[in-house]
């Protein structure tokens, strides 16, 4: 159906099996470094959002979104969860570049404090997120949300369990 003041957003995603495939004989670093080496689509959630992995290294991972309306909730903001899915994306990622190869990872918790509106009139907006803490069982992990001037947004903690097979 198409809006009657004419926006319309259409976007494609590819298979996620193709993550899975991609992710073997990879630890979690090598699995995110090849995705943006090798200029990967982004995974289905990612599309729908309109976010991109930007930066990746051992126990940290940044995404990137602009901020466009389509995000925007009936009270004329970028709705939470998209703050929450940003978040969650950051602290899970990080914990996922500390683990070894076939070793998985599921999110536990995650603890959103919401502290600035994000509006495209703020620029990119940044989620960045660092592993605090890394064990055989459990990991957690921090994520902060920065617009293109540097004020913080958002913040997020995150457990996650480590799944062994």
């Amino acid at each position: 159906m198409s809006a009657p003041d004419g926006r319309e957003r259409t976007y494609t995603w590819v298979d996620p099996k193709a993550y899975v495939e991609a992710a073997q004989g990879r630890s979690g670093l090598e699995l995110f470094r090849y995705l943006l080496d090798n200029d990967v689509p982004p995974p289905p959630i990612a599309q729908t959002l309109g976010f991109r992995l930007v930066e990746v290294d051992k126990g940290l991972a940044v995404f990137a979104i602009e901020p466009n309306e389509y995000l925007y909730n009936p009270i004329g903001s970028v709705h939470g969860g998209v703050y929450a899915t940003l978040l969650d994306s950051a602290a899970g990622c990080a914990v996922h570049t500390t683990l070894a190869e076939g070793i998985g990872y599921t999110s536990l918790d995650l603890a959103v404090k919401f502290l600035r509106g994000m509006t495209p009139d703020g620029g990119e907006v940044r989620a960045i997120g660092t592993v605090t803490h890394s064990g055989r069982r459990t990991a957690l992990a921090e994520a902060r949300m920065v617009d293109a001037k540097g004020r913080l947004l958002a913040t997020a903690t995150s457990s996650c369990l480590i799944l062994n097979p």
